[in-house]
């Protein structure tokens, strides 16, 4: 069983998207781990403000497999393929590590270079996995964010309360 940590995105309808991902992974995937829900502003467009956290879990599934079952979650979700990257949308999961794979592995780049880029991946992940290191930095997830300049993204935690778990900081 590898474990996965995956950031989750919505700035459309977004507590009904994020409640739906959840759903949808935790009736895929055994012993569901959340961080907390941070809104942040949009980054490269002008729109809405998304909703963000990072998930972990263990998955049997390869690295493809598991990259095609999330893009199904998104497609069930009403994500459009078809506008520009820095765009609106319902849903966005994306694979930030597997294991500690490192390079182009089934089409998926790992581990994910946003999780160094945006506050709104590694705050989350500080949160939930702080003692886990970064597979090429070595530096573990709560100082990548000690040492990250917070005045680069602007983001805080909100209210958010899935299946009575409470996911606000």
């Amino acid at each position: 069983m590898a474990q996965v940590f995956v950031s989750i995105g919505s700035n459309t309808e977004r507590e009904f998207y994020i409640e739906s991902c959840l759903d949808a992974l935790d009736a895929q995937f055994d012993k569901l781990e959340l961080s907390s829900v941070y809104e942040s502003e949009p980054v490269g467009f002008d729109g809405d403000s998304f909703y963000n956290l990072v998930a972990s879990f263990k998955t049997e599934l390869s690295v493809g497999e598991l990259s095609r079952k999330l893009k199904q979650i998104e497609d069930e979700n009403g994500r459009c393929r078809t506008s520009p990257k820095f765009s609106g949308r319902t849903l966005d999961i994306d694979i930030l590590t597997y294991d500690a794979l490192i390079g182009e592995v089934e089409g998926v780049t790992l581990p994910r270079e946003e999780i160094t880029v945006n506050a709104f991946v590694l705050w989350p992940l500080a949160e939930l996995a702080p003692k886990e290191r970064h597979p090429i930095l070595a530096e573990t997830y709560q100082q990548l964010w000690l040492d990250y300049d917070k005045e680069k993204q602007l983001l805080h935690p909100v209210p958010f309360i899935w299946h009575e778990k409470d996911l606000s900081a």
